[in-house]
Parts: structure tokens; sequence; C-alpha cells
């Protein structure tokens, strides 16, 4: 094959190398526009983890680099005047020059054509790939599409000859706003100083050594805002984009080389079996986990000035937990002795005071709509279900959304709070949690509104009965699904003074049953979180121009007639995930008005609400949301969403991004998954007597232990390549 790539960075260059070393019949040629000698920015940093599959890949070019890096295991964090030290991480580095220079003469020595001061604008070969970085020419040439995400901080490349020992964070609070320096080593004379500052107005040099008091040297360094880069896809026809050509990730995880280098291993295999779009199928859900982390690292530094007040230690903590791939376990496993420092005990086992309601554990079973009562009647079946669950340990156990009418319901399957029965079934089950458990039960109330009167989940989700449907109000006579919902009425006056009566009416019997929290229903596209967003909400009248304004009426009329010792919670869906939609600005708005209004606590979601929304999903994905309500806004809050492991509730309790955790299908998975938690940290936690003797693991008696690492070209087949790739993070079990 004739290969031709465009771009001689790192990924160009490694690439070029093991196309010939897999077959050095190709006939591959790098073309640069840059002399071979011209580099920019300064050190390039590797974990650990990434050179174990550089010394898989090519362990000649792994030795030359290996031989020049400058390590170190430390990450100091510098704020408010003192030094907090995290050791056990594993870091290398060495200068971007270096690293140049060594895959320049190996691609050399393996008969790759290198042409420098090039400018390519097109590119002939049976394979062309743009390796050409963020702004690359070629990806436009050949008519890709890509989705550019441009950030508010600016940041700007540095280098200094002061050698820091460590990983170093330096935290600086102006006038203008918190500036941070991403500092590390990368030779015996020099270290890369990069100074981000969410300030629109960036910093010039001497302003830079002034704040932090260090010489810093310049390198074609300008002040720029982080662009992050992502193509729907990376093949067209013959031509394939390679490293920040196709994505990039923000440099606050250190990923841009290591992304790159490692896409070349990936396609360099995918061009040896024949199968170039085997490339993008391995490395897409990679670099898309990556861009997820550097997505979460990127937007907590630039919200950096809402965790200030946090002790050094904590705040510590928070920032090396911040891309929530490092969480409290990893970091206990790392440095026993800074998390010890921090916690004696596992964070989600401490108690949380709400009003006069105590809660044993930081642990919520989060509200899931069951579909199974009998118009409007829970029976049996919720029984066993939030019974099964309030003795599995967790502090607090929420209900399904129980509706406040019958023609509020989404399905003719959902609870209701409407009838004496519906109170005295709820209270049924209320008692006996209270009686054979530790754990709160709260009570969700909502409405459907434009999304009611739909069939059962398993049946057909969102789609209208095939018959005996009922009318539906919402603000606006806005479908949810549009030629496929049934239209809604848009409400009137009387409407929602009568919606406001269900509700209280609601509140009054949730107390009468027992509950020990009242949470009202203002997310996920139902009747009072289509006030709140824009999308739903069209009206002209008072209640469009202020659309929290009807949700906070409700909200105040059900406070009245709840108990005061009582505490009260909301959901909201803190983003539409629709451009135009309820944002994160919103969100932390009408938590302060619900705080002001006397509201306890905020149960963060997101979407739901149009069927338009492109959510970002991931670990943990809606918690940056309750993280900035909590800090912006004051109040405490739920966190939900993607949180599945002890380990994350122990790291967003601990950083204090959220005040609770609420897990939904680990729960369904596991009644007792908070007792088992407990069981697996060494936590003493109370079991029920009959199941008391249950209250250890067993000892399975397995060992299980992990393969050999192979060498990338030490047997021909899938299962080398597999090895690698694992190495990388992208193998298969």
């Amino acid at each position: 094959m004739r290969i031709a790539i465009a771009g001689g960075g790192p990924g160009g260059l490694y690439l070029s190398i093991l196309l010939k070393r897999l077959d050095p019949s190709h006939e591959v040629v790098v073309y640069e526009r840059n002399a071979p000698d011209d580099t920019f920015g300064f050190g390039v940093v590797f974990s650990d983890e990434t050179l174990t599959a550089f010394e898989a890949a090519d362990p000649e070019s792994y030795a030359e680099i290996a031989r020049r890096f400058v390590r170190w295991s430390e990450i100091d964090v510098h704020h408010r005047g003192e030094v907090i030290t995290s050791g056990g991480h594993g870091f290398s580095a060495l200068g971007r020059k270096q690293l140049l220079n060594i895959l320049q003469t190996r691609a050399a020595s393996l008969g790759v054509e290198l042409h420098f001061r090039h400018e390519v604008t097109d590119l002939d070969g049976d394979l062309v790939v743009a390796a050409d970085g963020v702004n690359s020419t070629l990806r436009a040439r050949y008519g890709f599409e890509p989705r550019l995400d441009r950030r508010r901080a600016t940041y700007a490349w540095f280098g200094t000859d002061h050698v820091f020992d460590a990983f170093t964070f330096l935290i600086a609070e102006t006038e203008r706003g918190v500036v941070q320096v991403h500092a590390y080593p990368y030779s015996d004379t020099m270290s890369t100083f990069i100074v981000e500052t969410t300030d629109a107005l960036p910093l010039d040099r001497a302003a830079c050594e002034d704040l932090f008091g260090y010489r810093l040297i310049e390198n074609r360094t300008r002040w720029i805002n982080f662009v992050t880069v992502r193509n729907p896809f990376w093949r067209k026809d013959n031509v394939v984009l390679l490293g920040d050509a196709a994505h990039t990730a923000h440099f606050s995880i250190g990923s841009g080389t290591k992304l790159a280098m490692e896409d070349a291993i990936a396609l360099a295999w995918a061009v040896r079996e024949g199968d170039v779009d085997a490339y993008e199928a391995e490395r897409r859900p990679i670099v898309e986990s990556t861009q997820r982390a550097a997505q979460g690292s990127l937007e907590w530094f630039e919200g950096i000035g809402r965790y200030m007040g946090q002790p050094p230690r904590l705040f510590a903590f928070n920032l090396l937990t911040r891309s929530r791939r490092i969480t409290h376990g990893e970091l206990h496993k790392r440095d026993p002795e800074f998390v010890a420092a921090l916690a004696t005990r596992p964070p989600m086992f401490t108690p949380l005071r709400l009003r006069d309601l105590t809660l044993e554990n930081r642990v919520v079973v989060s509200p899931m709509d069951m579909y199974s009562s009998v118009d409007g009647t829970p029976g049996d079946f919720h029984l066993v279900h939030l019974g099964a669950r309030a003795l599995g340990g967790a502090g607090l156990v929420m209900t399904e959304m129980i509706c406040t009418s019958r023609d509020g319901r989404i399905t003719p399957g959902c609870g209701g709070l409407y009838k004496d029965e519906h109170t005295a079934a709820w209270k049924r089950i209320v008692d006996f949690a209270h009686a054979h458990g530790r754990a709160k039960i709260g009570a969700q109330i909502g409405h459907a509104g434009r999304k009611g009167s739909t069939q059962l989940l398993w049946e057909a989700e969102d789609q209208p009965l095939p018959e005996g449907n009922w009318p539906l109000i919402a603000p606006s006579p806005l479908p949810y699904l549009p030629g496929i919902s049934q239209v809604p009425r848009e409400m009137t006056r009387a409407d929602m003074d009568a919606v406001r009566a269900e509700f209280v009416e609601a509140a009054r019997r949730a107390d009468e049953a027992g509950f020990d929290l009242l949470e009202l229903h203002m997310a996920h596209g139902y009747l009072l979180s289509s006030f709140l967003s824009p999308l739903t909400n069209m009206r002209e009248d008072e209640y469009g121009r202020d659309r929290a304004k009807f949700p906070l009426e409700v909200f105040a009329a059900c406070r009245a007639v709840w108990p005061e010792h009582k505490p009260m919670s909301v959901r909201i869906s803190a983003t539409d995930w629709v451009e135009g939609g309820f944002d994160g600005d919103d969100a932390v708005a009408f938590a302060r008005r619900f705080k002001a209004a006397g509201g306890d606590i905020v149960d963060v979601s997101t979407g739901q609400v149009s069927p338009d929304q492109s959510p970002a999903y991931g670990r943990s994905y809606q918690t940056p949301y309750a993280d900035r309500i909590r800090h912006e806004a004051g109040i405490p809050v739920i966190a939900v969403g993607a949180i599945s492991s002890y380990d994350d509730v122990n790291t967003i309790v601990l950083a204090e991004r959220a005040d609770l955790c609420a897990l939904a299908r680990p729960h369904l998975y596991d009644p007792h998954w908070t007792l088992h938690a407990a069981a697996e940290q060494g936590v003493d936690l109370e079991w029920i007597p009959q199941y008391r003797s249950g209250s250890r693991p067993p000892n399975t008696g397995k060992d299980v232990r992990r393969a050999p690492l192979r060498r990338f070209d030490e047997v021909p087949g899938r299962s080398d390549r597999e090895t690698v790739l694992r190495a990388i993070g992208g193998g298969r079990p």
C-alpha cells in the first residue's frame, strides 16, 4: 500500500513507524509543514498505564523515549498558602522536541519518507491519513463535519527553568478571578508551565511571572481558548482522521499526544488486518470516554471559583477527582494516608440532617416508576419492592412519582394519592418500612401533564393508549411527540387553581400516610417541569414571562400544609440538553428561589423534557449540575444519574459535589446494595435480625490473576492485537 500521512507530529510519525514494522513493503510518506527541529510547546507527559502500550507496540522507540524520561509519582496542589501532596500516581515526561526527534529517527531508519516544510492541501495514496492537528486543513478539504466546542477559559503554554519535583497545580486568586497553573518537569533543567484563567482577558508573561514568581519562557506562546473537536465519522473513502484532527481532549488530563499515539496503534492494526473501519470501531468508545473525562475536568477548572472556600486538603481531593476517573477508592489505593487525613469512615456512611429528619447515610433509593398500581392504588408488588429496599440499608427510600389526580397519571399503572384507598395503601408500605428497617421513606408527587395517557413502559414507551385516553393539560398546547402524542389543552387560571389544590391534597395525604419527606416532581417534562422550560412554555401571560411562578406557587401551597418539621425536596431537570432550553444558569436561579421559599434540598436530574435532547451520557454525568447548584445556590442537593458504585458515592460526598446520591438500577440489581457496600468496606451497618447471618460476604476462594502482557509483534493474529488494545483501554474481556 501507498500510505500518505499529513502531519509529522507524534501521532503521524508513530503511525508511520508501526505501519513499516508490520509490513516493510508499505510505502509510507509523511508530510509536515514545519521544519524537523521546529516544535511548539514544551513537555509531553504520560501516565504509567499509557507507556505499557508503547512498550508493547514498538520496543525500540519506547526504549529511547524511556531513556530520556523524567519520572515522578506526586501531585502537589498549592492552595491558600498550603501545599498538599498526594503520591502514588506515576508520571513520565520528556521534551516534545526530544520525542519528535526520537520518532523521526526511528521512522527514517525503517524507510519512511519524511518531507518537512511541505504545505499539504491534497494527498494521493491508497490510504490518506489526516494527522495535521486541531486546525486540520485536510479535514475540511475532504468533507468531514467536525463539531467544535470553543470554551470560555483562556490559556497559554510557557516553559520555565524551575524544575518542579511533582505535577504541580498553583492556584491564585486575583481581582479578575482565579488563575491556575498546570506545571510539570520534562527534563533536568526545564518544566512546562500552562497558565489558565477564566477571565476573558489574558495575562501577559510579565503579569504571570509577578503572580507566580517563576521566570517564564515563551515559544510561540499565545493565549487561546481550548476547542473540543468531535467528528461524527473519522473515515471518508480512503481518508482517515487521526489525533487532534479527529478529536481533542482538554490538556488538564494530559491526553492529546497519548490519544494520537494510541490512535496510531489501532489504525496500524486495522491496516494490517485489511479492515480500516475497525480502527474507528475500536477507538471511538475509548476516545469518547476520555473526552467525557476531559470535559468534566475542563468544566471543573472553568468553575474553580466555587470551590475556593474549601479547606486546602479537601480542595486538593476535589481537584484530583474532578474528571471522575480518579475516585475515592482509587486515590485510597495510591495514597491511603492522603485519604485517611480527610475521612476515617467511608463518606457515604455519615449522617445528614434536614430539618428534624436525620438520614443515617447518604444513599437514596431513587424514584422508579413501576407501572403496577390498579386505578392508582399500590398493592403487594409495591410492598415487596419498596419494603425490600427499605431493609437494604439506604438512608432514604423514595417512591415512584405518585400522581395527584387520575388525569395526572403517566399510564394506567401509575400510583396515586387522590383517594382514601390510596392513602391507606401507601400507609401500609410506610408502616412496614418504619417497623422493620431504619430507612426513612419519601413520597414524590407529580402530574404528568402533556406526557400522560400513555402505555406502560414495557408496552410502548411514550406512545398514547390505543383506547381510553384521558384529556391532557399543559402550559402550552404542544404535544410531546409531534404527530404521535395527544395535543394537550393550554391551562387556564381555573386549571392552575385545580392542579394546585390537587397537589395540596396529595401533600396532606402523604403526611397522613406517614412519609418522612415530600418531593415535588418538577423534572422530565411532566406538568410543573413543562412550565419551567422555554421549549414547552410558550405562554404570553405572567406564567410565561416568569416560568417558575406557577411551580413555586404549587410548592408554597404544599409547604403550607406539610408539617414544619418535615423537609421538602424538588426534582428538576437542570438542563433540557437542547440548545435554547432550560439550562444550568436557569437551574441555579430556580434553586435560589426554591431555597428562599423554604425548600430544603434539590434532587438534580436532567433531560426528558424534549424528544430532541442530546444528553452527554457517562459516569455520574449529571453530578456536575448538582455540584454547581450546591455551591452557587447554597442549598443541599441530591445527585443522580449513572452513579453505580459505592466508590462513586464516596467520591461525590467527600468532594462536596452533593449531599446525597440517588441510585436506581443498582437497587434493582441488588435491593441490599447499601448493606453490601458497608460489608465490603468494613463498616458495621445494622442488619435486621432475620438477615444478620448474611452480613458478611462469602469467601469464594477464587484467585484471579492478570495474564502477562505479550509483545505487539510476538505472535501474528488477533490475540496480540487484543493485548495491545487492552493495554490502552480498548480490549474486550
